[in-house]
């Protein structure tokens, strides 16, 4: 895809300095810039970038002031940063842009769809399916029966999605990522032997949530595992049965969440956090990487540790915790004095 400086600043609302015409087919950091890329300039200390570039576009502040004579056409615009993501966004809406039905592929015969669906090769339409209008359904993926899913989602090569599971509009689920799977519920006897729980709940997400490549969210034993709007997860977290996590919250690469624990929104989650089950974590609570919680969690706490505790509580414990060694020899040098 080639696109010109005149098309660019059209797309960004901006104005171009040097040759509308030039023409760019990829993107690329100013440092590293050749010809036919488009950068940007947005934190002054990559200045000097620019004047050395070989990119053929560069976005930058409408108050950028030259300094030297360059050569790469400029598209001035009030905020180089959010243009230039406005632009990656565009240009990524223009590359998934696929329609059509590829084969072999299988849709059931009481499966319904919109207009400017996209099935990849391989991939499985179940019993009573309903998709809405502009969803993308990449090769090998399976959507089970029952299950909706709405307007403009997609699913990624490899996605999953069991049956009676019910996705939202804009919801992006990356290649491996499982939705809908059997929680983990078991029963011992008495000889120690474990008996399967079934699991006839479903899992419910809502609109513009992400789920990145291998996150696993089970279904619920009853009832549903609630993932609520604009929810935000990183690769390889598992969620388990019943959980509800709040809107607009974010969770961070392989954290794991016990059953029928319920988080609230807002909230942000460092990566590998473990997170016991049955218990409430507030509103807007940020919890560090590695910090292990089992205890209800109230709004806007700040923790970290494992067990978790008071952030700045555990900054301070910290240092005694560095200098534990010498407080413990301290201390054996004073029993000697007092014993002496």
């Amino acid at each position: 895809m080639k696109f010109t400086a005149a098309q660019i600043a059209g797309i960004l609302e901006g104005t171009v300095e040097g040759n509308p015409e030039v023409q760019v087919s990829k993107l690329a950091k100013i440092e590293e810039g050749t010809s036919g890329s488009l950068t940007f300039l947005a934190n002054p200390k990559y200045t000097s970038y620019l004047y050395t570039t070989k990119a053929s576009i560069a976005i930058v502040n409408t108050d950028f002031e030259l300094e030297n004579e360059i050569e790469t056409t400029l598209i001035r615009v009030e905020d180089a940063y959010k243009s230039f993501s406005k632009l990656l966004e565009y240009y990524n809406q223009v590359k998934l842009n696929k329609l059509g039905i590829e084969q072999p592929s299988y849709i059931s015969e009481s499966a319904i769809y919109g207009e400017g669906l996209y099935l990849g090769a391989f991939s499985y339409l179940g019993d009573n399916v309903k998709i809405g209008s502009n969803v993308k359904i990449y090769p090998n993926a399976y959507v089970g029966d029952n299950v909706v899913i709405g307007d403009n989602s997609v699913l990624f090569s490899g996605a999953k999605v069991y049956s009676d599971c019910i996705i939202g509009e804009s919801v992006y689920i990356h290649s491996g990522a499982i939705v809908g799977a059997d929680g983990f519920g078991f029963t011992p006897n008495e000889k120690g032997e474990y008996s399967k729980v079934p699991q006839t709940g479903n899992v419910i997400i809502e609109d513009y949530v992400d789920i990145g490549a291998g996150t696993t969210i089970d279904r619920a034993t009853l009832g549903s595992t609630i993932i609520r709007q604009g929810v935000k997860l990183d690769n390889q977290i598992q969620i388990a049965h019943n959980v509800e996590i709040g809107a607009h919250t974010a969770i961070a690469a392989q954290t794991g969440v016990a059953g029928s624990t319920k988080i609230g929104k807002n909230c942000l989650i460092g990566g590998q956090v473990g997170i016991a089950g049955h218990i409430t974590i507030g509103d807007r609570v940020r919890i560090q990487a590695q910090s292990g919680i089992g205890r209800n969690i109230k709004d806007d706490e700040v923790l970290q540790g494992s067990p978790s505790f008071g952030y700045a509580d555990w900054n301070r414990s910290y240092v005694h915790f560095k200098n534990l060694p010498k407080i413990v020899q301290k201390v054996n040098q004073l029993e000697k004095k007092i014993n002496q």
